[in-house]
């Protein structure tokens, strides 16, 4: 009676082709992170950057802060809270990303 299954090399194999196929992935969804990470901050930025100018263009206040606009209604508080971690400043009326 012949018997049917895998033999030890043939489980061998595919363990170490799979293996391989991790070793493929797993760099590369560090860099997707990493770099969605990146679009995320620019794009908070340019967030920031139309809301400080709207800010600007309607009362003239030249020296706009977060507190400003968060107080005015320009970014809600978790926008704030967002641009506060992607380490976004605004100097001279510029967002910008340290």
């Amino acid at each position: 009676m012949k018997r049917k299954g895998f033999t030890l090399i043939e489980m061998t194999v595919v363990l170490f082709i799979i293996s391989l196929l991790i070793l493929i992935i797993i760099p590369n969804l560090g860099a997707q992170k990493k770099h969605a990470n990146s679009v995320h901050g620019s794009a908070m930025v340019s967030v920031v950057q139309t809301q400080i100018d709207s800010y600007h263009d309607e009362t003239g206040d030249n020296n706009v802060s977060m507190n400003k606009l968060v107080a005015s209604n320009y970014l809600t508080d978790k926008q704030a809270k967002q641009a506060n971690d992607e380490k976004i400043i605004i100097q001279d009326n510029q967002a910008s990303q340290k």
